[in-house]
């Protein structure tokens, strides 16, 4: 969805404070005009939308998602029907149905929301989510067969399962029916089981392969309902037929928690989820918000940095199905008490964190100077909860792919994250296919894998191989993609209200990110856990309240710290910052430059 790019850095930024390069998303002016005309935005807006590839045609499915317009009939997915008639027959002959989940929110998501599903039918269901230290990713045969011994018959796998060969047969040769509802990428072959229903595998042509898993198990859900209700299953004397919008907010959570591309469905997804989230009516989530110290109305933002961390962490360090279970109780005091847990566990995951991410950058800067394209950071000791958490700080903090391993044992736990244009999941399908792999698989932002640990060295150099193959000869080259440039005068809270229109914001729509002009330090301080804090002014007037978060032991925070009387150029978003009823537009400062020229 993003525009092209101009040629020249902007601004003449070449290399920013971080080692950018600046460039101006390209927005034809021909669009711009359009837009403003038959989609009635102004001129901001129509500038953001035409940067990313909207024109005036498709702007009110972009503004106003529904699902009326965006959601297409489930039946398009390859195999949903088979999976839809295989559930229906378990409902109507009573037989035991189980789900599997991930450990991550997609998973704690997509299962929170199936159990719910059933629950309101009528249809006492069990739910397994594996223990990420103990048993890693994905079905394993033990669980699956210890589901078969307590009598379950269907086996639902959420977010997972699509690469699960060995245990899946094991599972169908014990006589367990398993039905993947998963969106990772497949393989040409496809496990034992029922039905697929996966838009990425090779052969779906739903055209939905942006969708997080959460995303096809509401499709699943529709289908099921649907089915239920053309065979007599609602009426006087059965269960109502449940209104499936409520299930929404799981669904935006998911959505936004596992860095999907925010567009069609799933934009339609988010924004309707918020809707049904701002009516408080899932306890978990309520009583999440409190704990997170969520006073407003939630937006994606909420859903991707405060509450989600807080769902991931009973996976990461704690208890796997915590997530699962505060997302789908119906009892109050057992949804603050999970919360509370969820916090408490958050809150130790961010020490183990904070230890090793140190450990993993000295390994980079130790290599600083090598030109490989993927980031590699292998340890012992660490926790396999947080690499992956390590790996999307180091991508953040090099702009490169960067994959962080924890060795234990012999056998070692990947997690991996990536840069636009660079497809990891493909890296790493394609490693454990070539057999350096005991398990792996992911999409085009993630991976995840289990490695021997003497495979590493093969696993790195495949994975080396196949990004300098993506970027065909050329060098990953950081920069940051900007929407124009303002003055300190017109950072207001008028055009915070403007751009709210282009919400909600996250992979494949992201916020709009201007440069602030010649703006020059009053003040700077550090506040919080190593935050910037400053106010600008421009050349000609405007004072502007900014900040630039984790930065005070960076380049950037000390530039900030110590610019008083310099002419800089600020690039970030711009939020709404409000305070004792007030309401003004806040910088979140992402880079800088100094006026006239480089820093470097």
């Amino acid at each position: 969805m993003n525009g092209a790019l101009a040629e020249a850095p902007f601004l003449g930024v070449a290399q920013s404070v971080l080692g950018r390069r600046w460039d101006l998303r390209f927005a034809d002016e021909g669009r711009v005009g359009q837009l403003v005309r038959e989609a009635g935005v102004s001129d901001a807006v129509a500038r953001v939308l035409a940067a990313r590839g909207i024109e005036a045609m498709a702007a009110p499915d972009f503004l106003h998602p529904t699902l009326k317009s965006l959601m297409p009939d489930p039946s398009r997915f390859a195999d949903m029907d088979r999976a839809t008639a295989r559930v229906v027959a378990a409902i109507e002959n009573g037989e035991s149905i189980a789900v599997f989940g991930d450990y991550d929110v997609d998973g704690a998501t997509s299962s929170a929301l199936l159990m719910r599903f059933f629950r309101d039918i009528g249809i006492p269901i069990l739910v397994y989510i594996p223990d990420r230290r103990n048993e890693g990713y994905g079905p394993n045969a033990p669980a699956l067969l210890k589901l078969r011994a307590q009598g379950v018959k269907v086996v639902i796998t959420v977010d997972c399962g699509i690469v699960a060969f060995e245990a899946l047969a094991a599972a169908r040769d014990a006589g367990l029916d398993v039905i993947i509802v998963d969106h990772h990428k497949a393989e040409v072959q496809l496990p034992a089981a029922v039905a697929v229903v996966n838009p990425n595998r090779l052969d779906d042509t739903s055209g939905q392969g942006h969708l997080a898993a959460v995303g096809v198990a509401f499709l699943l859900v529709v289908a099921v309902n649907r089915a239920l209700r053309q065979r007599g299953w609602y009426g006087t004397k059965g269960p109502a037929e449940p209104d499936l919008r409520k299930f929404l907010d799981l669904v935006a959570l998911g959505t936004v928690c596992d860095v999907v591309p925010l567009k069609g469905l799933n934009r339609a997804f988010v924004v309707l989820g918020l809707q049904v989230m701002a009516r408080g009516e899932n306890l978990g989530l309520k009583a999440l918000s409190r704990v997170a110290r969520i006073d407003t109305r939630s937006t994606a933002y909420h859903l991707g940095y405060l509450l989600g961390p807080r769902v991931n962490a009973g996976g990461r360090v704690g208890q796997a199905d915590l997530g699962t279970r505060l997302l789908s109780t119906e009892d109050p005091d057992e949804a603050v008490a999970l919360a509370l847990r969820l916090d408490d566990y958050n809150a130790a995951r961010k020490e183990i964190e904070a230890a090793v991410l140190g450990e993993a950058i000295e390994q980079v800067e130790a290599r600083a100077a090598s030109d490989d394209p993927v980031i590699f950071a292998i340890g012992k000791d660490w926790h396999p909860g947080v690499i992956g958490i390590i790996a999307g700080r180091l991508r953040e903090r090099y702009d490169r792919p960067a994959c962080v391993v924890a060795l234990d044992g012999g056998m070692a736990k990947g997690s991996g994250r990536s840069v636009a244009g660079i497809d990891l999941g493909r890296a790493v399908l394609g490693a454990r296919e070539a057999g350096h792999l005991f398990t792996g698989g992911g999409h085009a932002m993630a991976a995840g894998f289990s490695v021997l640990e003497d495979k590493i060295a093969g696993l790195v150099a495949h994975v080396q191989e196949e990004v300098r193959r993506q970027l065909r000869g050329e060098r990953l080259a950081p920069c940051l993609s900007l929407d124009g440039a303002l003055a300190a005068s017109a950072v207001t809270a008028g055009l915070v209200a403007e751009l709210a229109c282009v919400a909600p914001f996250g992979a494949g729509n992201d916020e709009p990110r201007f440069a602030v002009l010649d703006v020059q330090i009053g003040r700077a301080d550090v506040v919080g856990s190593g935050h910037v804090r400053c106010f600008v002014t421009g050349q000609s007037g405007g004072r502007v309240k900014a900040i630039a978060f984790n930065s005070a032991d960076s380049d950037l925070g000390h530039l900030l710290l110590t610019a008083q009387g310099r002419r800089l150029h600020l690039a970030g978003t711009i939020r709404a910052d409000s305070w004792q009823g007030r309401t003004d537009a806040q910088l979140i400062i992402d880079d800088a430059a100094v006026a006239g020229g480089n820093l470097k």
